[in-house]
């Protein structure tokens, strides 16, 4: 029998968060061991729109975009890659009074967490953002903000990982994880073994099997984003453009590549099945958001499209992730259910949770997003100390 591969901290899950979380805890030093069932960036992190998009966001969760902000743009030196991320600024559109005055007041709260948005309206707004269509009454800027390209990102934090020492293994079905004394000793379908003191849950939508086997069970819901490309136009439009809006239809966003396609998505999500390893785009949801594409940009209106995808993104019941030690479990830490907007935050999750990792505390405050804010849900649930993670899959 061989002996089990040992480190001092286990990852399962080959996301984005993963694999930032793998290069910076090598960056502290920390060996480290990332298992990925198929290859890195391949599930959600890998089929997503590519934002990198503060405003927006609930503002206790601002502090982790800034620090995931900031490795954005030090990607090039850090990895010797960026991902082909383009600070291109982020104009998110709206077309009623009532909803600008939520983003104007959004404005003014986001402004003592550290992100200043411009609000641009009238002539003023038709001069600088002359896409948009005449229902579209003003918006709210975000210079800083951009884009990148999703399926570079997790396989170059990869990468980066690898060459700095850690062992990234693709292809490696995790069956069981058990706590056994101070080590949790994780089981692969292969038959290898693998130990450490620590281990990182970033298993995306599976994310919620593993915590529930640890008796921490969280109220995740697996659904499927609808993504896809135009031809291309002559490229013109250079910010991500999205809606403010509270009607789930409306809420469409796009972005134009310098070869002049348009990637779009938003809307009505599909079904995804993490069992399947399955997720679909439904025609209906399509011709929904070609609707609203035409509504905010006339101009894409006659556009075709030439392919659509979807992945499989876990939600939460609240809309925010499960981020954190365990409540339970002694040396676990969890990094997902990120509701279909953790690309910005990959790499500051991965610095957060490293930091976690090494020294037991973090200087971005991420208590909002702690797994105990479950736990009444939950205290019937019996603690096996066991996970088997995908042994369906």
């Amino acid at each position: 029998m061989s002996e089990d591969l040992k480190a001092d901290a286990i990852i399962v899950g080959g996301g984005l968060m993963g694999a930032a979380s793998a290069f910076f805890l090598r960056k502290r030093g920390r060996s480290v061991i990332l298992l990925e069932r198929g290859l890195v960036g391949q599930q959600a992190s890998g089929v997503n729109f590519g934002n990198v998009r503060r405003q927006g966001r609930y503002l206790p969760q601002l502090p982790l975009a800034h620090r995931s902000r900031a490795i954005w743009g030090q990607m090039k030196d850090l990895l010797g890659d960026d991902a082909e991320f383009l600070p291109t600024g982020h104009v998110r559109g709206v077309y009623d009074e009532a909803q600008a005055a939520v983003v104007e007041q959004y404005a003014k709260d986001a402004r003592g967490w550290g992100l200043e948005l411009e609000l641009v309206g009238g002539s003023a707004f038709r001069r600088r953002f002359p896409f948009f269509g005449p229902e579209v009454i003003c918006g709210s800027y975000s210079p800083a903000d951009g884009h990148a390209n999703p399926r570079l990102a997790a396989p170059a934090f990869g990468r980066a990982a690898a060459r700095a020492g850690a062992r990234v293994i693709e292809n490696c079905e995790v069956l069981t994880i058990d706590k056994e004394g101070e080590d949790f000793r994780v089981q692969a379908a292969d038959g290898r073994c693998f130990r450490a003191p620590s281990a990182l849950i970033c298993a995306g939508a599976w994310g919620d099997r593993l915590s529930a086997a640890f008796g921490e069970p969280v109220p995740l819901t697996p659904h499927g984003p609808s993504m896809g490309v135009t031809e291309p136009m002559p490229y013109g439009i250079v910010p991500v453009v999205g809606v403010s809006t509270k009607v789930a239809h409306e809420v469409v966003y796009f972005r134009q590549v310098k070869r002049g396609n348009i990637v779009f998505g938003g809307g009505l999500r599909g079904p995804a099945y993490p069992e399947l390893q399955r997720a679909y785009v439904l025609p209906e949801n399509l011709l929904r958001q070609l609707r609203e594409l035409r509504r905010l940009a006339p101009a894409l209106g006659k556009l075709q499209v030439l392919r659509t995808w979807s992945g499989i993104e876990g939600y939460m019941r609240d809309e925010l992730p499960v981020m954190g030690p365990s409540g339970r479990i002694s040396g676990l830490y969890y990094a997902f259910g990120f509701c279909g907007h953790g690309f910005q935050l990959g790499p500051g999750v991965g610095d957060v949770m490293a930091e976690l990792i090494d020294t037991g505390a973090t200087t971005t405050p991420i208590e909002p997003f702690h797994i105990r804010r479950f736990a009444a849900s939950s205290a019937a649930a019996p603690s096996t100390h066991r996970a088997a993670a995908f042994a369906t899959a």
